[in-house]
């Protein structure tokens, strides 16, 4: 089942700032449409109002009766217009009809019925729906007070006519502007994500095998800040390549030992086999030194596999383990190793138990190489100690000797990948160990302190932060 495609930046701004000014758009029509529609209900109202009460002053009592002042001329002014014609009833008392139209709506029962103050209702006329204003009055004298009610509807066709223009008057400048902001939108859109575009080229322009720092002084400060970004990465990108060339070039020469010995003693083995009377002795230290270059080969491919395991190319599963079991049980491993060289390796007094966060594998062959070190560059009679301490925050490893230790002068670069410096011919060792120690110790976000073992020797601390 494929991924559905996600949306470009540019969509998602037009988007997101389009989708507010619709909302803006309609809310803003709405609202000036249904302020102007009220406005326009009030004067229709009010005209209503002003000709119910033109109507009630052409009725006037007289005597007992009343005097209806109400020409023609008038009526047909009134009645001139079919499509917007006004039509009137007066009715005393209310109901009881002497003039207009019967068929005027009769004002809705739960109106009320104050003397004097219009009211409004819908209703039907004729099939047509009307706008009426009843107004009640008073009429007669005090002693025989009588109540009029004056009606004058209208019908809502022009009503409905200028809410149909009155929306069209709001809307059509509204959309027309959010069509002109939408386009100016678009365009400060695409203008604004150019230089991102030209980043875009700048990377796809760029080789597999070019890794130099992207220009784009010119560009805005966020486009600045990503590029620095790239260029970081390009730049780390890089001092990893030109590291793993050379790891590549230097494993390629250190191997390249070990194998022409092997190559050189094998064909002085073959040699020696050729002859009527071979040489025993001779034959036997052939073979000492090819189980020589073998073991260096091994240990040199075993380091390059533990450097590759440290290397920080994927997430370190970490667990709670017992820091001073594990250097117990590593110590004890390599004791025959210490053993066969004369060497006196122990493990100093600890706590019953530390626990830290780490991973098993590779703190052990943290701790192995430590030992190895120590043990390879060590003379015979000498004494390597392993000691765990509690410091509180932190849980300290250390390993200490009293051999012939690392100058000063030389302890910043003893980390790099083949390095021995002075150590060059004293030891079997190829480099690696120190460099191993460094990266599984990064790993584990630990730090290793090299340091002097009075009267002389080397101490090798790592400090772990305690969880």
């Amino acid at each position: 089942m494929s991924k559905p495609r996600k949306l470009s930046l540019h969509r998602q701004l037009l988007i997101w700032l389009l989708a507010p000014q619709l909302l803006l758009w309609l809310a803003a029509a709405f609202v000036s449409y249904s302020v102007a529609l009220r406005y326009a209900d009030e004067v229709i109202d009010r005209s209503l109002v002003q000709s119910s009460r033109a109507l009630a002053r052409q009725v006037k009592p007289l005597g007992e009766g009343l005097y209806i002042d109400f020409p023609r001329a008038a009526r047909e002014i009134l009645e001139e217009d079919p499509s917007d014609r006004l039509y009137y009833m007066v009715s005393t008392p209310p109901g009881e009809f002497i003039l207009g139209e019967k068929d005027i709506p009769p004002t809705p029962r739960e109106l009320a019925r104050e003397v004097g103050k219009p009211y409004f209702y819908d209703g039907v006329l004729r099939g047509r729906v009307v706008r009426v204003a009843a107004l009640y009055l008073r009429i007669g004298t005090e002693e025989r007070p009588q109540t009029m009610l004056v009606q004058v509807a209208k019908s809502t066709a022009l009503r409905t006519q200028l809410q149909r223009d009155i929306l069209i008057d709001t809307a059509l400048p509204l959309a027309l502007l959010l069509v002109l902001t939408s386009v100016l939108v678009w365009a400060g859109i695409s203008r604004g994500l150019s230089p991102l575009r030209h980043l875009r080229r700048l990377v796809e322009k760029h080789s597999p095998r070019e890794l130099s720092a992207l220009e784009v002084e010119n560009a805005p400060a966020e486009v600045r800040a990503l590029a620095r970004a790239i260029n970081s990465l390009l730049e780390e990108v890089h001092g990893q390549v030109a590291a793993q060339r050379r790891f590549i070039a230097d494993a390629a020469h250190q191997l390249r030992t070990p194998l022409a010995g092997l190559k050189s003693q094998s064909e002085l083995v073959r040699g020696e086999l050729n002859q009527t009377e071979p040489d025993r002795a001779a034959l036997l230290q052939r073979l000492a030194q090819i189980e020589t270059s073998v073991a260096r080969a091994i240990r040199l491919v075993n380091q390059l596999l533990a450097l590759a395991r440290a290397e920080p190319d994927a997430a370190l599963p970490l667990a709670p383990l017992d820091l001073v079991r594990l250097a117990r049980e590593v110590t004890m491993e390599a004791v025959p190793r210490a053993l066969a060289r004369q060497i006196d390796l122990g493990l100093d007094d600890a706590p019953a138990k530390l626990l830290i966060s780490g991973h098993d594998g590779l703190l052990r062959e943290l701790l192995g190489n430590l030992i190895d070190n120590a043990i390879q560059y060590c003379p015979a009679g000498s004494e390597i100690g392993v000691r765990v301490v509690d410091e509180g925050a932190h849980a300290v490893l250390a390993v200490y000797d009293n051999g012939p230790g690392i100058a000063e002068a030389e302890r910043g670069r003893v980390f790099e990948r083949f390095y021995r410096g002075a150590m060059e011919g004293q030891g079997k060792g190829c480099g690696l160990g120190l460099a191993i120690v460094q990266e599984i110790a990064r790993r584990h976000h630990a730090q290793v302190l090299l340091q002097d073992n009075p009267p002389h020797g080397l101490r090798v601390v790592v400090r772990f932060r305690l969880t």
